[in-house]
């Protein structure tokens, strides 16, 4: 998957090593950049696809 935030890529990474913690608080940290508009809501598309195509733990 290709996507232009760190964010993501380090979301992407932590899912495949299949860090629950990890994936919760990037996830987190991307909700609250949104909600305070200081995203424009890209990441936060990048990172459900993510977590929709990205298999946990490698599976």
């Amino acid at each position: 998957m290709d996507t232009q935030h760190q964010s993501v890529r380090d979301y992407i990474a932590a899912r495949k090593r299949g860090d629950r913690a990890e994936t919760e608080r990037l996830k987190n940290e991307a909700i609250a950049r949104f909600n305070t508009r200081t995203t424009d809501g890209t990441e936060l598309r990048d990172m459900t696809e993510a977590s929709m195509t990205v298999p946990f733990g490698g599976q």
